[in-house]
């Protein structure tokens, strides 16, 4: 029986009664057979169909009705047979549904990856390599299981890589990762088994022995009863005592915030999302990223984790904790999702929505009369902590009065460690604790930026600033340098220029400024990163379809949202925004996507374990001619009324000598 139509909005996140019914309406078409979910997501709408949703959501207008429509990926149960269905919710049917090819894994999920932890564990053999280690009596033995990455040897099949670890305390967060043992099981997922078992070399060559006795080394705990705490840190409390300056609506999902209005969304694999409901950016979204490691021998050559394709940022994401994670007057985000049977699963509190002060805004003192305006910056920070097995992304949208967002990720948690032989050094990597290395790794990030800025035909441009050649009449110091803009003509990859300060924006051409004739633009402000090290014969480069460019711009084509490609469990390449660039699309003034990448090249220091300080990489989209003025100028200045700080500073002012012209044209003293 066909389902009454729905009449949520297009871009809203799915129900918990639409995942369950996605998954009744699936099994429905394989009666009797036992299925594993991977994923039960909202099927976004075209673009074509949205756009004028859109517009008659702004313009309160009758809305268009837009089918309500699922992806929906799973397995049958203990096989290699991955299918996509699609389910249409507003008829109540399955629309269709896709047998995948066998070299398509799709990712992990949290049930998949307790059972790897258990069959590795009970394996005999991985047994009776553990006795040989001799550990002491009552240690505790830790799997984590990792996506087994590719290297074209035996890989055809889906399997984890299981690294072990030794737990010598009863406390239930003592820092396993100070313990590495050299024993790691690989599990095939398909039949459940331990296939193999490889000994991870522990000298400074690929060389491997056999399982010796285990060295116990003293603990390295993170958790705050095991430290000596501070005893001279005063509270540092933020108090909005008249509440918060945004408003939330639409069951949490439209977000109204000086003069920013916007739509968040959520699901498994990128996490948040942002959504415009005016024409600037259509969609945002961390699209992928990847950690490729740098230790050249096996296993460690196939570490490459792909955490947003692998695992997913959403079903990743922390239940956030109040004066923990975000301060001041805070509103959460809750968010359902599915687990391997279908059940919808809520997760509380994964995203938190809160203001701060970021300093001065802008300032100018006059001189001459010594009085100074100040505006301090607030911004209004979508936050969302994702937890891949060690590591710890913090990933946040942040909005400023000035028209600008930014995107910022804080890469902290525990260092992926292995053993390593007292007295040896290597050179890809830092010895972090006696007997423990932590190797050196990237990480590459993607912004996905679909760009609508005055409409959706966009454009990108460089801008590079050169030194003008001498010239005796209008250069005849040689100091004078120009800007000289260049238009992306055809999808490609483009890298940032720093000694000619090449800048990216998108711009809308048809669009100008009415006091200057510019085109309105957002400028990509990103900072320059090391590309990806691999070379490019290796499955490293071309699984990391990103990672070898600053930037990339492609015509918009559906369904094209993850850079590295739709499944990047084990994945061969090919099917990234490196083959979708290279078809040589127009995306001069068209419907264009641009992917903004940011990156950090991690090389351990010792001070970066056992947990590690916050590593910060910030890309903003900053308007260029797109407003008038300054467009915080009408924030209100910053007063010790409002603000109430404890101490003023004293007022500045400068002598001067100044000149009156008199009525007769003279000048006075």
């Amino acid at each position: 029986m066909p389902e009454k139509p729905l009449t949520v909005h297009p871009l809203a996140p799915l129900s918990s009664s639409e995942i369950t019914t996605c998954a009744r309406l699936v099994r429905g078409r394989s009666p009797g057979t036992s299925l594993q979910f991977k994923a039960i997501t909202l099927l976004e709408p075209e673009k074509k169909d949205v756009i004028p949703y859109l517009a008659a959501e702004r313009e309160r207008k009758c809305l268009p009705h837009i089918a309500r429509k699922a992806f929906v990926v799973y397995y049958i149960r203990n096989t290699d047979k991955l299918h996509e269905a699609i389910v249409d919710l507003s008829k109540g049917q399955v629309e269709s549904i896709l047998r995948l090819g066998p070299e398509c894994h799709s990712s992990s999920d949290g049930e998949e990856v307790v059972r790897m932890e258990k069959i590795a564990l009970e394996d005999e053999g991985v047994k009776a390599e553990i006795a040989k280690l001799q550990l002491p009596p009552g240690t505790v033995v830790i799997s984590d299981p990792w996506i087994y990455g590719s290297d074209g040897d035996r890989d055809e099949r889906r399997q984890f890589q299981c690294f072990l670890y030794a737990m010598n305390s009863k406390a239930a967060d003592f820092n396993y990762y100070a313990h590495p043992l050299a024993i790691s099981p690989v599990v095939d997922v398909q039949t459940e088994k331990v296939i193999r078992i490889d000994f991870l070399p522990t000298g400074a060559d690929e060389a491997v022995r056999g399982t010796q006795s285990h060295i116990v080394r003293p603990p390295n705990d993170y958790v705050p009863e095991a430290q000596k705490l501070r005893t001279d840190l005063k509270p540092l409390t933020v108090v909005q005592e008249e509440g918060a300056s945004f408003v939330v609506s639409q069951g949490g999902h439209v977000i109204d915030w000086q003069k920013w209005s916007f739509r968040i969304g959520f699901n498994r694999r990128e996490g948040m999302v942002r959504y415009d409901s005016r024409s600037l950016f259509y969609r945002l979204s961390l699209s992928d990223m990847v950690i490729p490691y740098a230790d050249p021998r096996s296993p460690f050559h196939r570490k490459s984790a792909f955490d947003v394709g692998d695992a997913g940022a959403g079903i990743m994401a922390n239940n956030l904790k109040l004066g923990c994670d975000c301060l001041g007057s805070i509103h959460y985000l809750s968010a359902v999702l599915s687990n391997d049977e279908g059940e919808a699963v809520p997760l509380e509190n994964v995203v938190c929505i809160h203001e701060q002060d970021a300093g001065i805004g802008w300032k100018h003192t006059n001189y001459r009369t010594g009085r100074a305006v100040l505006v301090r910056s607030r911004e209004l920070v979508i936050q969302s902590i994702i937890t891949v097995s060690n590591y710890e992304y913090v990933l946040a949208f942040v909005f400023n009065q000035a028209g600008e967002i930014s995107y910022e990720v804080r890469a902290t948690g525990i260092l992926s460690t292995q053993p390593i032989d007292d007295g040896v050094e290597v050179a890809w990597g830092t010895v972090v604790h006696p007997g423990v290395l932590a190797a050196c790794h990237q990480h590459i990030f993607c912004l996905r930026v679909d760009p609508a800025l005055d409409g959706y035909d966009n454009r990108l441009v460089y801008g590079e600033a050169h030194a003008l050649p001498r010239d005796p009449k209008l250069n005849p110091h040689g100091t004078g340098y120009v800007v000289r803009e260049t238009v992306v003509e055809e999808s490609s990859g483009l890298d940032l220029d720093r000694n000619q300060n090449r800048t990216f924006e998108i711009q809308n051409a048809a669009i100008r400024n009415p006091v200057n004739g510019k085109p309105v633009a957002y400028k990509i402000q990103a900072p320059p990163f090391q590309k990806i090290l691999a070379d490019k014969d290796s499955f490293h480069y071309k699984r990391a379809e990103f990672a070898d460019h600053s930037i990339y711009v492609t015509a918009y084509k559906e369904g094209e949202l993850y850079a590295g490609g739709k499944y990047t469990n084990q994945s061969r390449g090919g099917n990234g925004v490196r083959g979708w660039a290279n078809r040589r699309d127009n995306v001069r003034d068209t419907d264009i996507v641009v992917w903004v990448q940011l990156g950090i090249n991690h090389i351990p220091r010792i001070e970066d374990f056992p947990v590690m300080p916050c590593e910060i990489v910030r890309v903003a989209l900053k308007p260029v001619n797109f407003f008038s003025k300054n467009p915080a100028l009408d924030v209100p200045p910053s007063e010790q009324a409002f603000n109430r700080s404890v101490l003023l500073s004293e007022a500045h002012r400068q002598p001067t000598t100044e000149v009156t012209v008199s009525q007769k044209g003279e000048i006075l003293l």
